[in-house]
């Protein structure tokens, strides 16, 4: 399915990238699955996520809090939330149609109100008070939502903290009308002992817009049935099925993704292993990857089973009872979370911070220290989404996209189809996953970085950087720079029928254990304009192409473009060529001082 949305320069959409499907990743990535675990980070499905000095969020301050409780009472705090600047909430860059309507206000109400003689509209405009009293502020959503919205101002220095909720999961009534939560130094939280849920869910209709305040420590229950990231991106990989099939000690937890699979023969392991974990009646067939040799993949895989006929497909897509343990967007909601802060929250789904499905701005936000246990460490993202000046830092994500995801590949059900996502004058940092996309995963989605810096994230598998597939990718003035995989694709990896424009931007100082440490390009097409691929490294014993990696079918152009000093244990440290594949380069361009050689099978390339 594909979300029909607008590009993210306002203008027409594009055509989506094609749907033919072949193997993601080449050989290299064998023996990563079984030798490096969840230890390989850190434990970060299991790490301590307490706060120390080197942790805290930029945006933190100092000031002494007042905490308060559902059952009343204050004291005192020094847990502190981020200061509002004080700053609008006008979009600083382009014209982006995603919020057209800045306005804050209702006509409709604010008619009503003139034409009538009430002062509802007077009221909305003026703002409600709200104490330090969680019961209070639970109160006055739930009177704002019968009302037909309102602004909430908040107290100063005060910790709301929610101790119960919903049947739903919600720590807050859901939102289903216009409010706004106006803070200074406060924050909204879930008491570590209480039970497992979110903290804000917008409706949909709701529009929700969060001001000056922390959201904090919010957490949805995790699925009793675990997955491996390596599974699941098995049937995009040859080499991760084969890596798994030729491992007979396989987890518990692994087979019994499926019921009755431990009593199946060895040979069955020649399956793709993510196959273990798909529903018998799948909605939406995932394609078959193409192996690297014929003994990859038995001559006669088995046969989907037949279905009745085509499946009806969602015009959107709809969030998992635990996406968004932060803040959750459901289709048709919106949200904008200005000069805020989006903090320890863990989802045992998709998106840590924040899981949208709907349209959501954020600007000036930081997004740190969250965890998802599928996709999406800080952010998930299914609609539209805009994030300005913000920082998306030292998230987690077990199967892909550490800092954000747009899109997730299937796991127990369908595949989530990215919507689109722009983000502009912003940071993604030290982001962390063990399956793809450290700081950026696109599936089947748009994802633009304009002005955008993607630094120091791990992926164990692929895309330490940005990782894409079945996507359309734009970086324009950009920076992806010391990023690390122990696959392939240290900075950026596009695969899979991806599209990828790569305009005034540096891929530089990126490591891989495997091919293409700077770019590896997959069955995809990249063009490079006025950029540079730069001092990469791909170390591992069988390392190739430092700064470009690309394959069979794939095709790469280089307009006014310098690889240069970029490194691999086996030649060309600069661009590698598969046979079969293209790599186009300009006269303006320059490939030099790459060792051990400049280049394989790329012609006016001086090797």
């Amino acid at each position: 399915m594909s979300n029909d949305v607008t590009t993210t320069d306002g203008g027409a959409s594009t055509a989506p990238p094609t749907r033919r499907r072949r193997a993601l990743w080449v050989a290299g990535v064998a023996g990563l699955t079984g030798v490096v675990g969840l230890a390989a980070l850190g434990g970060v499905a299991a790490r301590d996520d307490k706060p120390t000095s080197d942790r805290v969020s930029d945006a933190q301050s100092s000031t002494n809090q007042q905490n308060v409780s559902d059952a009343g009472g204050a004291d005192e705090n020094a847990d502190g939330a981020k200061e509002s600047t004080g700053q609008d909430d006008e979009w600083s860059g382009d014209d982006w149609s995603g919020f057209e309507d800045r306005s804050g206000k209702d006509d409709k109400g604010d008619d009503k109100g003139r034409d009538k003689g009430d002062d509802k509209g007077d009221d909305k405009d003026r703002g409600k008070q709200v104490p330090c009293d969680t019961d209070k502020l639970i109160q006055e959503i739930t009177f704002a939502n019968n009302r037909d919205g309102g602004v909430l101002e908040l107290a100063k220095g005060c910790t709301y903290n929610l101790t119960r909720n919903d049947y739903e999961g919600n720590g807050l009534p859901v939102i289903t009308e216009r409010i706004t939560l106006k803070g200074e130094h406060t924050t909204i939280g879930r008491d570590a002992t209480a039970a497992y849920f979110r903290i804000l869910n917008v409706g949909p209709g709701g529009h929700l817009t969060l001001k000056g305040l922390s959201i904090k420590g919010g957490q949805t229950i995790q699925r009793a049935m675990s997955v491996e990231a390596a599974t699941v991106w098995a049937p995009y990989s040859p080499s991760v099925r084969t890596t798994a099939a030729d491992q007979p000690a396989k987890p518990a937890a692994t087979a019994a993704a499926k019921p009755g699979a431990a009593a199946k023969p060895a040979a069955a392991a020649a399956k793709p292993a993510a196959a273990a974990s798909k529903p018998a009646a799948a909605t939406k067939a995932k394609p078959t990857a193409k192996p690297a040799t014929t003994a990859a993949k038995p001559a006669a895989a088995p046969a989907k089973p037949a279905a009745a006929g085509p499946a009806a497909v969602p015009l959107v897509e709809e969030p998992g009872f635990n996406d968004g343990a932060g803040v959750l967007v459901q289709p048709g909601g919106r949200a904008e979370i200005l000069d805020s802060e989006l903090l320890y929250n863990q989802s045992g789904g998709n998106g840590g911070g924040l899981a949208n499905f709907g349209t959501t701005k954020l600007s000036k936000t930081t997004v740190a220290h969250n965890t998802a246990f599928f996709f999406g460490g800080g952010i998930f993202n299914a609609g539209v989404l805009q994030v300005d000046e913000s920082k998306v830092k030292d998230n987690n994500a077990i199967i892909g996209g550490g800092g954000i995801a747009n899109g997730a590949a299937e796991i127990f059900t369908d595949d989530v189809d990215g919507g689109s996502v722009w983000v502009y004058k912003s940071e993604v940092s030290d982001n962390r996953t063990l399956g793809f996309g450290g700081g950026v995963l696109d599936v089947e989605g748009t994802t633009t970085l304009h002005e955008t810096t993607v630094r120091n994230n791990t992926a164990l598998l692929a895309g330490g950087g940005v990782a894409v597939a079945d996507s359309q990718l734009t970086l324009k003035h950009a920076t992806v720079a010391g990023n690390s995989t122990a696959g392939v694709g240290g900075g950026l990896a596009v695969a899979f029928d991806s599209t990828a424009t790569v305009e005034n931007s540096a891929i530089k100082d990126n490591t891989a254990g495997f091919f293409g440490a700077g770019l590896f390009n997959e069955d995809s097409v990249t063009t490079l304009r006025d950029s540079e691929v730069v001092g990469n490294r791909a170390v591992g014993p069988f390392a190739r192409g430092g700064g470009i990696f690309n394959t069979e079918g794939g095709e790469v152009t280089l307009h006014r473009t310098k690889v240069a000093h970029n490194f691999s244990t086996l030649p060309p440290g600069g661009i590698f060529n598969s046979l079969g594949g293209t790599v186009t380069l300009d006269d303006k361009s320059a490939v030099t001082a790459n060792r051990p050689t400049n280049c394989f099978n790329v012609p006016d390339c001086f090797a």
